[in-house]
């Protein structure tokens, strides 16, 4: 197809029909899985599962590829596949408007995708996910903490017990241990310090961010730092996916 010759061109016939062939799911939609799955749509993958629970928010339009005015209150879900769709009509999408829990996540990979990419913002889902992939030896990139960070050097691509600096990631860290979790699972991370502390969201009347009982601060963020984490996952993404990346990316039981 037209619109891919430059991609084609790049990687070579072979390498692209591994990309049309590939299977991607993709949880999470905001600011790091938003431009995530539009880089893997512009690249040709030719299957992405979107799975988010949430609607869009005016709050999100500072961050998010699918927040407009025009989109306010929609399923993000819902807006992602439309998009997809716009940029490669042979693509095939299936949306999931559900919260990633351990009670969901079997059935939201029962279509055994070839690449997760975990851009989920909740702590414990994201244990969840990575745990459940590493057990299933299913491939995962998962996004460790972009907000509070400024400095675009300073994103990093590593095995996340080789990743250091960020608490979100330190946690996860320890999470993953108790699990019985390993090495074996890539993320992108920041090795620049947070900048700023959260703030609660009661004090900005983020009363809707209270979602199945977790409480979550409200952290600053810039739509660069956000964006280039998404675009170096759905990167990594497509060097795995199309056989350039190295085999020590795939998760191992």
């Amino acid at each position: 197809m037209a619109q891919f010759l430059r991609t084609r061109l790049l990687l070579g016939k072979d390498k692209f029909i591994r990309l049309e062939k590939a299977r991607v799911t993709v949880f999470g939609l905001g600011a790091v899985g938003s431009y995530a799955t539009e880089a893997l749509a512009r690249a040709g993958v030719g299957s992405l599962r979107l799975v988010d629970f949430d609607k869009i928010k005016i709050t999100n339009i500072n961050r998010q590829l699918y927040a407009l005015h025009s989109t306010l209150g929609r399923s993000k879900a819902e807006v992602a596949k439309a998009r997809v769709l716009d940029i490669n009509p042979a693509c095939k999408v299936e949306t999931f408007e559900m919260f990633a829990a351990q009670d969901t996540i079997e059935g939201l990979l029962d279509n055994k995708p070839d690449l997760v990419v975990d851009a989920i913002d909740a702590f414990n889902p994201k244990v969840q996910l990575l745990s459940y992939c590493y057990k299933k030896g299913i491939p995962v990139i998962s996004s460790m903490g972009a907000a509070l960070r400024t400095d675009p050097a300073s994103i990093k691509v590593a095995d996340i017990f080789e990743s250091h600096t960020c608490p979100l990631a330190y946690r996860l860290r320890k999470g993953l241990r108790r699990q019985g979790v390993g090495k074996g699972i890539l993320c992108v991370y920041s090795s620049q310090p947070p900048q700023a502390p959260g703030v609660d969201a009661d004090s900005l009347n983020e009363g809707d961010d209270f979602i199945r009982g977790r409480k979550r601060l409200i952290m600053g963020s810039l739509p660069t730092i956000t964006g280039l984490f998404g675009l170096t996952i759905a990167h990594c993404a497509i060097e795995y996916l199309s056989g350039t990346g190295r085999p020590e990316r795939k998760a191992r039981k």
